[in-house]
């Protein structure tokens, strides 16, 4: 997920400050996505798990196994969803950071911090 304000900073490192890559890392047994995929609803955190739902949603629509917290399998897709989600946005909401990538004057990068082996996983696009 991105917001203005993240998209202003990502912009200036890289336009401004000569920054070379962007990484959407995202961690696995995230209790943000727990909660979102539970539904929770308390105070402040609402507005954040609100903005994982998309993520929830698609992931949903490509799982065939129980879409519950307690599935690790569905956690990860939801994570995973959510990390490509949130590049998408970063590329449509930001034409500097777009055609930067474009003319490969930066990277943008998608991974997920693997809490139990202590590593971060990158994916492919």
């Amino acid at each position: 997920m991105s917001n203005e304000d993240i998209l202003g900073s990502l912009k200036y490192a890289c336009k401004v400050s000569g920054a070379k890559v962007i990484i959407v890392r995202g961690h696995e047994n995230c209790a943000a996505i727990k909660s979102a995929v539970e539904d929770v609803r308390l105070g402040n955190i609402t507005a954040l798990l609100f903005k994982i739902k998309p993520a929830v949603i698609e992931a949903s629509n490509n799982f065939s196994g129980e879409k519950i917290s307690k599935s690790e399998k569905f956690l990860d897709l939801v994570t995973e969803t959510n990390i490509h989600m949130t590049i998408n946005n970063i590329r449509q909401n930001s034409a500097i950071l777009e055609e930067m990538e474009r003319n490969d004057q930066i990277k943008i990068l998608s991974a997920e911090y693997q809490m139990e082996k202590e590593n971060v996983e990158f994916f492919k696009h």
